[in-house]
């Protein structure tokens, strides 16, 4: 059976995250066992656009909330506009809300 590429692994997880709930770049790395590459998980999340299915990469976040990825996006608001079709506020580019909706896949998910 074929092992998944890093970023294979981060898609499947960030394609788990509940509509409205949000994580981080470190949640993700320390579910995957590689706790000090949040920066790698950050890449993931750069190169999500050409992934099949889609990866909601608009739910994945700092650890403090901050829409750091938001550049990424083609324009400058389109992570928010994502976030708050979903229902979650965003202002000043953080989430407001973002210790009650925040979503750990190590509590979240079973590994």
């Amino acid at each position: 059976m074929e092992k998944l590429s890093f970023y294979d692994q981060v898609y499947q997880v960030v394609r788990l995250i509940p509509n409205g709930r949000v994580t981080s770049y470190g949640a993700i790395a320390s579910y995957l066992g590689t706790k000090g590459s949040s920066r790698m998980v950050g890449y993931a999340m750069n190169a999500a656009h050409t992934a099949y299915p889609p990866v909601p990469a608009q739910r994945v976040v700092n650890r403090n909330g901050l829409l750091t990825g938001k550049f990424h996006f083609g324009t400058e608001d389109l992570m928010q506009q994502l976030l708050e079709n979903e229902g979650i506020k965003v202002e000043n580019d953080k989430v407001t809300d973002f210790k009650k909706i925040f979503w750990d896949p190590a509590i979240e998910l079973e590994l």
